[in-house]
């Protein structure tokens, strides 16, 4: 479901919904990666702020940008049914991780894909990669895009110095033109971008090339551009996606309006779903500076809830699986998560903190 389903739902329900777009923190800082924009929750403070000043009636979040502490005036008032959980990696030409050259470069923006890559993948290179879906999709494909209308161009030249030769044959079905023609909007879009080799550069439209993105499949999904790419859908055992990836959090007021949004959006199992991956977040601690994936899934009378905390390297982890009882699930993960944190998971956290808190004393110093 996506903001636009959510107001659907309710129009069909003959509650009257008015989509309001708000910018945001994690909007504005555009050249910061997400963990270093101060803490957890910078895509979601503007939006609850408007609901508790009474400037909207409630707001919709991606539920993995959400901090596991709320504002008490505030609650979830729905969950919608969630979309897939897990992450993919999207390359230009189709390739699986395990094809992936040494030395392949790989970009993302999050701490727990790239510990996770660099555990799967010691050989690879992960460098940071910000910006919306269709800006990520854009700096990967433009490499190879550019480099292939400058063969096709120099190959049309040649055409046209060899006119007349019957020995000459244009290795090409397409010309430039014809070529270009038949691009999706967002490679079109990837083929202006000046391609350069430093992520951090001052020019927007520069950027880093990559062999490699990895990205939440829900966002490629709602962003229209799954079929415009190649992508290799990752096994959530093994890249055990953020809490609450793929679904969404509906806050508001407690009263009337959170009632309502609730009878309408709220989908049982997605919340029990997600209520063990935050919990067991929350027990851990760590928001978004270290590198952690809980995913769980209802099935009959347990939720099977897989659990991965990384050193910010992806060197060590402490990793574990455990079937929750259903009808206790949120006491039981709160146990969980205490067992892995007395296994070592608290030691990694608190290293990732120390990490994120150096490097934030760094970036101040040199301001």
């Amino acid at each position: 479901m996506t903001k636009g389903t959510v107001k659907s739902a309710l129009s069909d329900r003959r509650l009257d919904a008015e989509l309001v777009a708000v910018e945001t923190e994690g909007d504005r800082v555009s050249d910061e990666l997400i963990h270093r924009l101060g803490k957890t929750g910078a895509f979601v403070r503007s939006l609850d702020e408007k609901v508790i000043e009474g400037e909207v009636d409630a707001a919709v979040h991606s539920m993995k940008d959400m901090p596991t502490e709320q504002p008490d005036d505030l609650m979830v008032a729905g969950v919608p049914d969630r979309a897939a959980a897990g992450d993919v990696l999207v390359t230009p030409d189709g390739r699986r991780l395990e094809e992936l050259p040494e030395g392949a470069t790989v970009g993302t923006s999050s701490l727990r894909r790239g510990a996770q890559v660099r555990d799967a993948r010691p050989d690879l290179t992960v460098e940071p990669l910000r910006g919306n879906v269709d800006t990520r999709l854009e700096k990967l494909l433009a490499p190879s895009l550019q480099r292939e209308h400058e063969e096709r161009t120099e190959e049309e030249k040649e055409r046209e110095r060899n006119a007349g030769d019957d020995d000459y044959q244009f290795p090409y079905e397409q010309g430039v033109e014809e070529w270009f023609n038949d691009l999706a909007g967002i490679e079109r879009r990837a083929l202006e971008r000046d391609v350069d080799t430093d992520e951090q550069s001052s020019s927007s439209r520069t950027t880093a090339s990559y062999d490699a993105i990895v990205l939440a499949e829900a966002g490629l999904e709602r962003s229209g551009l799954a079929h415009h790419v190649e992508y290799q859908e990752l096994p959530t055992d093994e890249f055990v996606p953020a809490p609450g990836q793929g679904a969404l959090a509906v806050t508001a007021l407690d009263g009337d309006v959170a009632e309502d949004l609730h009878a309408v959006l709220d989908h049982p199992r997605t919340r029990a779903e997600t209520t063990v991956e935050r919990t067991v977040l929350s027990e851990l601690g760590g928001g978004c500076v270290a590198p952690i994936g809980v995913h769980a899934v209802l099935q009959g009378e347990y939720v099977h809830t897989a659990v991965q905390v990384f050193d910010r390297e992806g060197e060590e982890s402490v990793t574990a699986t455990r079937d929750l009882p259903a009808g206790d699930h949120a006491r039981t993960a709160r146990e969980f998560a205490r067992d892995l944190s007395d296994r070592g998971a608290d030691d990694l956290i608190a290293a990732a903190r120390r990490e994120s808190d150096e490097e934030t004393e760094a970036k101040r110093g040199g301001e």
